[in-house]
């Protein structure tokens, strides 16, 4: 039972704004195209909603609310196999500030 387990990189791309988002993944994807690397994705996850109820007055009306809401938007990439050239062109690869970015070998 001498399995090889495949090599697999897993980019978790996680923002508020879904342009930035959407260019980040289309620079990473066309710098993976470049090094001739095996890619799935980018997978788009459920768009997770927060919201949240304040009063509109802190002393009185009790029933006057404002609802506000945020979305974190998700992409997942995977590379398979990737080369030591396909992870030093991520390495250098620059991603906008209001992207988190998590790597998973």
């Amino acid at each position: 039972m001498n399995q090889q387990k495949q090599e697999k990189v897993r980019i978790r791309l996680k923002t508020y704004d879904s342009e930035l988002l959407t260019n980040s993944c289309n620079h990473i994807v066309e710098t993976i195209n470049r090094t001739n690397t095996n890619i799935i994705g980018p997978v788009p996850m459920p768009t997770r909603r927060k919201i949240y109820c304040v009063l509109r007055s802190p002393h009185v009306d009790k029933d006057s609310r404002e609802h506000f809401e945020v979305r974190l938007h998700t992409k997942i990439i995977d590379i398979i196999k990737p080369s030591t050239q396909t992870i030093d062109a991520l390495m250098k690869l620059n991603i906008p500030s209001g992207v988190d970015v998590e790597v998973k070998i």
